[in-house]
């Protein structure tokens, strides 16, 4: 009783875990968990599934990955110190970098096989290594599938079929005794090349170019084709079995003789240690964190700039979806930046659901109504919405301007640029930053380089072609963090550690300090400019934007007041003295005379002209001005004609009209059918409310400790149901069943047994088929039976039930512990 079985298969032995032991592995692994496992061994059956398995390898990190490949071409089961050798080599050619090797993988062998044994890719004692099956059929060599240590198959395998003379002259070739048993001529083959002195001796005999064969082999890959009439030294490693026939033109080295030959080793460079991320530069953690907050307040009105340019209706989408490459050109020429920087903002606008499409029928982008609520923000939380928007969003703007797998274009707000890795990317490439010292600058190359050593299988070698999407998508990362303002002059600003430790208002808090306060005053100045020396309060800035063009941008905006900006300021229902009081309020200097003068100018001659609708007509008091209109060649294409001396007609559209003339160099002003001035303010179309779009999952989400808990206790009690020992029934009764079926009993047998039950407060065994016609198989404790119902706790699903009787297929009583 008090020795422990050894398990003989992964179910059992994830029955001999301990619950916190289950709940790591669904963790680790949340597929299982979709739906919950009935059992055990229904867990056990799905963790061994192909689809599972790859993605449970894919998620390890290299040093884990070399463990489980070396696993694959070990014997199985294979002890502990086997692996242990495979990992570290036999120690015949040992140097001293080679012994560092050595300690530093005996050292962390141990995690790593933690690792796989937690995930359930190795079970077994240490005596019995076991890799599930299908893990070692994805990662054992193949003709198709050459293993990625390049080791090729055993000389069990390659034999296999291998015809008995001809393993006859392999074993005199080689010196052995001759056997007519095939079995014992293999594994006297398998003997010598794995004897390191028998081996030596033989290698001591081949031809220089037969050695030079085998070097070009041992490390994989380990086929290689030859002619029907080989050269001497192919010949001489076929005669004495170290190349062994695949087909009639394609040999391999045996597994065996390649161990030999790379001195016990399957992998040429193992890798227990991750990389060290360099420090590229180190600097002054201040001049980082006000660097960085100089670029988080870029990056503010960026964004606000970019919204007012579709304040009063975006571009149209493309019937494909996503913006097109002209509007993408405008936006970039708008903000002064280059084409991808713009698809940036714009994805970024889109993730933070201040952008979005309006629904119509030409549908269009526009802001949304949450835009209006994000610029009412302190500009430190509003920054800490655009970053918090960033970092889980998976679609990436980087892959705008190149080609899905169809050969199509990706643009911007397109349907095709989500990619389910970019934020666990995103993550990890901060947590790394986070790891350095503050005000360090990491080594892109060696950061690189350490994402490909976490996650190898996902992230394979750069080739021709360029780097692996997770190697882009980090360096995309860095782009986007200094962008965003996460990063300053390269390294990990204080209020980004602290978003990401903290939570928002932690990071907003540390920001405020080193944002600029806004101002309410610029600098007028005679050549009919004002110069805002920094960020402007927004009612400032608003109107402001009204009544002046921007000019230049930078430190300090600088604004220019023209005829049509002025014009532009009256049509908004400025009258020339609210202007007038508008500047004197808020410059630090005095008004100058020229924009006095332009101002006036412009409010005298604003509404002369007066457009409405006919299909038009222009309206003036003065018959002079009419004339000069319609004497004006520039007025031909407006079919103008006189109906009274004040009035001429116009098949133009009001507004075709009142661009015409003001293009002419006339201030005309709309006005309504009660022939009131109408005021034009700038539109500010907003969607109706929207959603920010939602991150498309890499794999089922990690489960929180809640539904772990009862996901475990589920399977615990599910095991209990289906391992129970039951009572035999009476041979030739009607409650027999077979092991593994549903009891099945009478009517009358189910009631009796189930009351007896509740009386007694014993389990019972029962079958149950629900409502969507589902079987399953239950432990319950009856408590109370009335009314066709029975009320029960349910030790499958840990809490009490209630069960009809007549769904109640049979019922057995438990059999007592012995």
């Amino acid at each position: 009783m008090g020795t422990t079985t050894p398990p003989r298969t992964l179910a059992e032995a994830l029955r001999a875990r301990g619950d916190e032991s289950l709940a790591g592995l669904l963790r680790a692994r949340p597929d299982l968990l979709n739906p919950v496992p009935n059992d055990i061994t229904q867990l056990a059956t799905r963790a061994g599934t192909r689809a599972s398995v790859v993605r449970a390898l894919e998620h390890l990190d290299r040093f884990a990955l070399q463990t489980a490949e070396a696993l694959a071409v070990a014997p199985d089961p294979a002890p502990y110190d086997t692996l242990l050798s495979l990992l570290t080599g036999d120690g015949l050619d040992d140097g001293e970098q080679r012994d560092d090797v050595g300690t530093a993988v005996t050292a962390a062998l141990p995690g790593a096989l933690a690792t796989l044994r937690e995930q359930a890719l190795v079970w077994g004692e240490d005596e019995r290594l076991r890799l599930v099956r299908t893990a070692r059929e994805l990662l054992a060599p193949s003709p198709q599938h050459p293993s990625p240590t390049g080791l090729g198959p055993t000389v069990a395998e390659a034999t296999a079929g291998m015809s008995p003379g001809r393993l006859q002259e392999i074993l005199a070739a080689t010196g052995l005794p001759a056997t007519h048993d095939p079995v014992s001529a293999v594994a006297a083959l398998s003997a010598l090349f794995t004897d390191r002195t028998r081996m030596a001796e033989l290698l001591d005999t081949a031809p220089v170019e037969a050695l030079s064969v085998l070097d070009r082999l041992v490390w994989g890959p380990p086929y290689g084709e030859v002619t029907p009439n080989p050269t001497p030294p192919v010949k001489w490693l076929r005669d004495r079995g170290l190349l062994l026939p695949v087909s009639t033109r394609t040999v391999v080295l045996p597994r065996e003789a390649a161990l030999h030959l790379r001195a016990g080793r399957a992998h040429r460079v193992p890798e227990p240690v991750p990389p060290v991320v360099a420090a590229a530069a180190e600097r002054d953690p201040q001049a980082v964190d006000r660097a960085a907050a100089g670029q988080a307040f870029t990056a503010l009105s960026t964004v606000e700039e970019l919204l007012k340019l579709w304040n009063g209706g975006g571009p149209a989408i493309l019937r494909a979806g996503g913006l097109s490459v002209r509007e993408l050109k405008r936006v970039a020429a708008a903000l002064e930046v280059a084409e991808p920087i713009a698809a940036f903002w714009v994805e970024l606008a889109y993730a933070a659901g201040l952008l979005a499409t309006d629904g119509e029928s030409d549908e269009r982008y526009a802001p949304t109504p949450a835009y209006d609520e994000w610029l009412d923000l302190s500009a430190q939380d509003r920054w800490t919405h655009l970053a918090t928007a960033w970092l889980p969003a998976t679609r990436v703007p980087g892959l705008v301007g190149g080609q899905d797998a169809k050969g199509r274009a990706l643009s911007a707000l397109g349907p095709e640029l989500d990619r389910s890795a970019a934020p666990d990317v995103r993550r990890r490439v901060l947590a790394l930053f986070a790891q350095l010292p503050p005000g360090t600058a990491p080594d892109p190359e060696t950061l690189l380089q350490r994402l490909r050593w976490e996650r190898p299988l996902r992230s394979p070698a750069p080739s021709a072609e360029g780097t692996d999407l997770r190697s882009r998508l980090a360096l995309w990362t860095l782009n986007e963090s200094e962008l965003l303002g996460i990063t300053g002059r390269g390294a990990l600003s204080a209020q980004a550690r602290a978003l990401l430790d903290e939570g928002e208002e932690a990071a907003a808090a540390l920001l405020a300090p080193l944002l600029p306060e806004p101002l309410d005053h610029v600098l007028l100045q005679a050549d009919l400019t004002a110069v805002a020396p920094g960020p402007l309060d927004r009612p400032l800035a608003e109107t402001l934007s009204v009544l002046a063009d921007v000019e230049s941008k930078g430190g300090a905006t600088v604004y220019r007041f023209t005829p049509g900006s002025v014009r532009r300021a009256l049509d908004a229902g400025q009258a020339a003295a609210d202007l007038h009081a508008f500047l004197a309020a808020h410059s630090r200097t005095p008004v100058p005379q020229p924009l006095t003068y332009l101002i006036d100018d412009v409010a005298r001659r604003h509404g002369h002209l007066r457009i409405g609708a006919a299909s038009a007509y222009v309206r003036c008091d003065d018959e002079a001005v009419l004339n000069e209109i319609l004497a004006d060649r520039r007025s031909t294409g407006l079919r103008l004609r006189r109906l009274a001396p004040t009035v001429l007609a116009s098949q133009a559209d009001p507004g075709s009209l009142l661009e015409a003339l003001r293009e002419m160099g006339y201030a005309p002003a709309a006005e309504s059918a009660e022939g009131d001035v109408l005021i034009t303010r700038a539109g500010a179309r907003r969607t109706p409310p929207r959603t920010p779009p939602a991150p498309v999952p890499e794999g089922p989400p990690t489960p929180d400790d809640t539904l772990l808990g009862a996901a475990v206790r589920a399977i615990r009690a599910g095991d209990t149901a289906a391992t129970v020992v039951r009572k035999e029934s009476p041979e030739g009764a009607t409650g027999a069943h077979a092991s593994g079926s549903l009891p099945r009993t009478t009517s009358a047998e189910t009631l009796a047994t189930v009351q007896a039950a509740a009386m007694t407060g014993t389990a019972v065994w029962i079958g149950y088929v629900n409502a969507d016609g589902a079987a399953s198989q239950r432990v319950i404790a009856p408590v109370r039976v009335e009314g066709g119902f029975v009320t029960a706790y349910d030790h499958t699903a840990d809490e009490v039930r209630t069960f009809a009787l007549h769904r109640i297929t049979g019922v057995a009583e438990l059999a007592e512990e012995g």
